[in-house]
């Protein structure tokens, strides 16, 4: 079913990066991407350096000298403005869409345009009204469509759900966090509150179906278990909604949430209706440019790596950061996309396989303290890909 008002992105266009920092400050950048290459040596994928800080050495010992990091830092600013001026002059008479005027900060008056999956009244519509009161919502088809939307500046940012108390990671975004080039600048905790929605004059015990993403039924099984309706799929809690109101059914209700009832004109026969009520959906917010990290309040870290096979070595790797007093907040493996397995013993009777993985880390400390940049330095030793995704504050509040 088509959906008015959803972007559509075209996969495979160009953006032009700035290289500005996140939230007003300029002349910022990363130099965590890095990958061991047998016949190359040990190289970084790309370079930079936040404002005010040194690089990360690599194991090579390759890093610039505290008397020429400003130069250098300084000669990649000049580079990087310099690109980022031309690309612009040369997309212009391109079919690509003009960048738009972009907010430096939430609080500079500027609305900030939010991408995020779904249709207007989306959870993760909520994540992003909560994360920036009076932004302009983006809504997308597809979690890859709200990344392209932020690549092809039709949104200066993305909110995408990353996992659930009750349902767990989201494994598609992992995926997706690797496959684009976008930074994490924060992440925003959103208690769930579904609520079961029917058209006005319609109740519960009218009720003989109930649509909602596969997710949010799942999660107050125990409600609709008691009320005894058929449960069916749809692909958004908004969407659900969407079409309940545009089709007139009277003997079907929605799980969304309070603000969906109030955008497609629908009533609340019930709230929270969860099965627990505790249930909270971790979402991330992505930009182009990373934000510079501070140390003046919580921050928290989000990497992936690979690491050669081998006895303990996921052991070590998780021993930088306890060696050095820092939490690890979530552990998550994925088996790679292109090498997905791996042939590790061969004998008469057949040939034993396995799967390489990726490893997503978070873990609480700021890329502005020593100990976290020692981390980082001392898991290069044995990790053969390492980069940061982002370093972001931590969203304390529910």
């Amino acid at each position: 079913m088509a959906l008015e008002g959803v972007v559509k992105v075209k996969v495979g266009c160009a953006v032009p990066r700035l290289g500005y920092g996140d939230l007003g400050f300029k002349h910022s950048g990363f130099a965590f991407c890095w990958v061991r290459d047998k016949e190359k040596g040990r190289k970084w994928d790309c370079r930079g350096v936040f404002s005010g800080l040194s690089p990360i050495r690599s194991v090579d010992g390759e890093s610039s000298s505290n008397s020429n990091s400003a130069a250098e830092l300084q000669r990649l600013v000049d580079q990087t403005e310099g690109n980022g001026s031309r690309k612009l002059q040369k997309d212009s008479s391109s079919s690509l869409p003009r960048p738009l005027t972009l907010s430096s900060s939430p609080n500079d008056g500027t609305k900030v345009r939010i991408s995020f999956r779904g249709l207007p009244g989306a959870y993760s519509e909520d994540a992003a009204l909560k994360a920036y009161p009076g932004c302009e919502t983006v809504p997308c088809d597809e979690f890859e469509d709200a990344f392209k939307a932020v690549e092809l500046w039709l949104a200066d940012k993305a909110v995408l759900p990353i996992e659930n108390t009750l349902g767990g990671s989201i494994h598609r975004n992992y995926d997706l966090l690797l496959r684009h080039r976008l930074h994490i600048v924060g992440e925003v905790q959103l208690t769930v509150n579904l609520c079961l929605l029917a058209l006005p004059g319609v109740r519960t015990e009218h009720l003989k179906h109930v649509l909602s993403h596969a997710q949010a039924l799942a999660q107050s099984d125990i409600f609709l278990t008691k009320l005894g309706v058929v449960r069916e799929n749809v692909d958004d809690t908004a969407g659900a909604a969407q079409l309940v109101a545009s089709t007139g059914l009277r003997d079907a209700g929605v799980v969304a949430s309070a603000r969906a009832a109030e955008i497609y004109g629908l009533t609340i026969l019930a709230e929270g209706i969860q099965d627990d009520s505790a249930i909270i959906t971790r979402y991330l917010v992505l930009a182009r440019d990373p934000i510079i990290p501070r140390a003046d309040k919580p921050f928290k870290t989000s990497i992936v790596f690979t690491l050669q096979e081998g006895p303990g070595v996921l052991f070590k790797a998780l021993a930088v950061f306890a060696l050095r007093g820092i939490n690890l907040t979530k552990i998550e493996s994925r088996p790679q996309r292109k090498r997905p397995l791996r042939v590790v013993d061969d004998s008469n009777t057949g040939t034993a396989k396995y799967f390489d993985y990726l490893f997503y880390i978070d873990f609480e400390a700021s890329m502005a303290e020593p100990r976290a940049q020692s981390a980082l330095g001392h898991l290069q030793e044995f990790a053969t890909f390492l980069r940061v995704l982002g370093c972001y504050p931590m969203d304390t509040a529910l």
